[in-house]
Formats: C-alpha cells, structure tokens, sequence
C-alpha cells in the first residue's frame, strides 16, 4: 500500500506525525512550525523533512516548486482565542486561533484526501454569546471547500496518558467520498488496562466505537504526556498533540481505504 502523504501544519515537536507514521501508512512530507525550540526537535527526528516556518506564507505553489504532493493535512492550530483559560477572542481574523484560516486556504489550494484537525474541546461549545458559533464556522468553511467532517472529543486520559485534557478531533474529507448509502459501521480497537471509550466519530452515517486494549503497543507514556522520551526537552511536551490519538484515527482512515478497496 502506497503511504499517504502528510503535511503537518502547527507541528510542534512532531506528536501528529510520530502518531500517524507509527501505523506504518503514513509518511510525513513537510512540516510548518514558526516556534525554534519545536524546530530543534524536528531537525532532529526527521532530518530528511523539510520544515517551512511560516504557514501564512506556505502556498501549493511553493510545495509543487519543492517536489512535494500531500495527500492528508493535520493541525493543531492555536487554541490561545478559544481556550477556557483564554480570553476567548475567537477564530476571527487577527487573533491566534484565527490562524484556522490558513488551513482552510490550504485545502483549497492541495485538495487533500483527508484533513485531520484537533483543538480544545470548547471550540466545540463557545463562545458564550453564541454557543456553538466557533464549531459552525469551522464546519461552514469546510463546507465551502467542499468537504464533509466527523469528530469526537477524545481526551488524552482516554488513552493511558496521566491527565484528561480534553480535545476534539476533527476528520474531514471530500464530500465526494462519502458513501450515502452505506450502513453505519463499527471499528473496534483495543485499549490497554480494559478501559473503555466510546465514541460517535461522525453526525452522519458512519459510527467508530473504541473498546478494549490499547492499540499503541511499545509507546512509552513518558513525562506523563504520552511523548516517547526522545521527542525531546520536557519544555517542548506540551508543544504537540499525544500521538496515541493520531494513531488510533490513522488505523481507523487506513481500515476503511482497506473496506473500500474490497467492495
């Protein structure tokens, strides 16, 4: 199976990819990370990867110029506007959080096959004056791109890590690609420790239930943040997502390419 393509926009020190290459279908092709410590750890882990700096100034073009295709997009854009311990400004245009926009031009401009976003679970619920409004606008802007989405709050104690934060994870894909017709699915995967998460991934047809022990295998859970140790300073944990959750999504994306090619 060829490896899916991955542009990691808000890097960090690399917990998206080190997730989604762990399940041995991804491959990660450029990085976008403005922050120099975070920089540091992925010249160093992925010395072969380019890493743009700026993501307002990252364009296909400049992509195609360097020989690079993609076929996912991830980010963990800034939760700074949006976070309860925030000051709630929102995804609008000159706040942090309103650095969204730069993934949505993306898509436009790459037509990935699938998008993988992940943020604090109040993008869900806020802001208060209009609940609900920040998860509309995200969903509205993938609509006008043209694809569907599927999320769930997950948290990190979810999967063996030492602490709940919180986050929702958003799978988007071309609304080309949903089956309208077919029946509602279930994946299953393992869990460690028997724990339990159960999870509708999705508001439409297609329902994804996580049971049982979890599928991450050897990763270490180190510094309580689920980061293998070599991912770097202590510092830097805090900077990217656990990749256990990126893992889990990317064995669920690889099983339904593998379902599809068999009907």
């Amino acid at each position: 199976m060829t490896k899916l393509r991955v542009l990691d926009l808000f890097s960090g020190i690399g917990g998206f990819s080190l997730g989604l290459e762990r399940t041995g279908g991804f491959e990660t092709v450029a990085f976008c990370e403005i922050e120099p410590f975070p920089r540091k750890v992925l010249a160093k882990h992925w010395p072969e990867v380019p890493c743009y700096e700026d993501v307002t100034k990252l364009t296909g073009d400049i992509l195609a110029r360097d020989g690079i295709a993609v076929d996912v997009i991830t980010g963990g854009f800034p939760c700074q506007d949006i976070s309860t311990a925030g000051k709630q400004a929102g995804i609008g245009e000159g706040t942090r959080s309103g650095l969204w926009s730069e993934i949505v031009r993306l898509i436009g401009e790459l037509s990935p096959r699938f998008v993988i976003v992940e943020n604090v679970a109040n993008l869900l619920s806020g802001p208060s004056e209009q609940r609900g409004g920040w998860f509309g606008r995200v969903l509205g802007d993938l609509a006008e791109c043209g694809y569907d989405a599927e999320w769930e709050n997950i948290p990190a104690a979810a999967l063996g890590a030492h602490h709940r934060r919180e986050r929702v994870w958003i799978v988007s894909y071309p609304n080309s690609d949903r089956l309208e017709k077919k029946p509602a699915k279930t994946v299953l995967f393992d869990e460690a420790g028997g724990s339990r998460l159960r999870g509708r991934f999705s508001e439409m047809d297609s329902q994804a239930i996580w049971v049982g022990p979890r599928p991450i295998g050897a990763v270490p859970m180190a510094m309580g943040n689920g980061f293998p140790e070599w991912l770097g300073d202590i510092k830097g944990a805090g900077n990217a997502v656990i990749p256990q959750i990126p893992e889990l999504i990317g064995r669920a994306i690889l099983a339904s390419i593998e379902e599809e090619s068999h009907q």
